[in-house]
């Protein structure tokens, strides 16, 4: 890419297309394309065709998607199956009508097998089951890849696949049982202090481990690699660490401020066991997280107090 490339940011109002978007202002590129949900329906097939015939974008960020947490994946699954399928059919098959010249298709860690060995390597994709709480996800994600390889193979596309961990910071969404571990969290303390309340109870056992990136990081790594990665396979972004829920809860906890006790629905699931990513192929490619994960926590916990209450 250029200065004055002509680049689309699907989902440039969401944590991942937001901060691509920054930081892509930031690195002086001029010529940026962004439709919020209300100008463009990306699940409308004639809509996207119209948009991709009338911009022509030289290259695609595809990080527009339905997303949100274990409770809302658990309880919607026609709709995150539905709704992620049309979005990314849509997006890809225009940009290949349209001679896009590199898409990067935004994945998930989810579509690793509930039980696999850890950390999770490239090659341990689809060799397994996957976690229920959120397999129709996981599985719009797959065939999101699938089409990004196979347009690749059969018109020469230069579509890549890239799989980040679990993603927070500015500009995620708060919304209780919608939202994600962490900025769930972050409303349910902030609102614990704020009521005055003794205790609050969050899902499972608390035993679950999690790695954490945060969005500015899987911005950078996303820049990196639609300048340097042009495979068919995908690649994992992540930092090679990982904290259990329970360690997580206790240090939002401190930085929300709230002084009563946490319990744990054990009747509740606590969705896959452990998930870590293995990114030594990215390191290897020279790209590393630079984002302290206690910083981030912090950060992101102002920027909630800033913009979402």
């Amino acid at each position: 890419m250029n200065k004055n490339s002509k680049i689309y940011v699907a989902g440039h109002t969401g944590l991942a297309g937001g901060a691509i978007s920054r930081l892509l202002r930031q690195q002086g590129y001029k010529n940026l394309i962004g439709r919020t949900h209300l100008e463009l329906n990306l699940e409308n097939e004639s809509s996207v065709k119209h948009f991709f015939e009338k911009e022509k974008p030289e290259y695609v960020f595809l990080c527009a998607a339905k997303v949100g947490g274990i409770k809302d994946n658990s309880e919607k699954p026609a709709e995150f199956i539905s709704r992620n399928l049309r979005i990314q059919t849509n997006v890809i098959d225009s940009s290949y009508k349209n001679g896009v010249k590199k898409l990067l298709f935004m994945g998930s860690s989810c579509i690793y097998p509930r039980v696999t060995e850890q950390p999770i390597k490239e090659e341990y994709f689809m060799t397994g089951k996957l976690e229920p709480t959120n397999e129709a996800y996981a599985i719009a994600k797959i065939a999101g890849i699938s089409m990004c390889q196979s347009y690749r193979k059969q018109y020469g596309c230069d579509f890549i696949s890239i799989m980040p961990n679990n993603l927070y910071g500015p500009g995620d969404h708060f919304e209780v049982g919608r939202s994600h571990v962490i900025p769930a969290l972050i409303r349910r303390f902030y609102e614990a202090k704020k009521e005055g309340n003794a205790e609050v109870i969050l899902w499972g056992t608390g035993t679950s481990i999690r790695e954490f990136l945060h969005c500015d990081d899987l911005a950078s790594a996303s820049l990196f690699l639609i300048e340097k990665y042009s495979d068919k396979e995908i690649i994992n972004v992540g930092t090679g660490s990982g904290i259990s829920i329970k360690d997580l809860a206790e240090k939002i906890k401190g930085v929300s401020g709230f002084r009563g006790r946490i319990a744990w629905d054990k009747d509740k699931p606590d969705g896959m066991p452990i998930r870590l990513l293995d990114a030594s192929k990215l390191r290897a490619l020279g790209w590393r997280s630079i984002i302290d994960f206690d910083r981030g926590l912090k950060e992101t916990y102002k920027w909630f107090l800033e913009h979402a209450i």
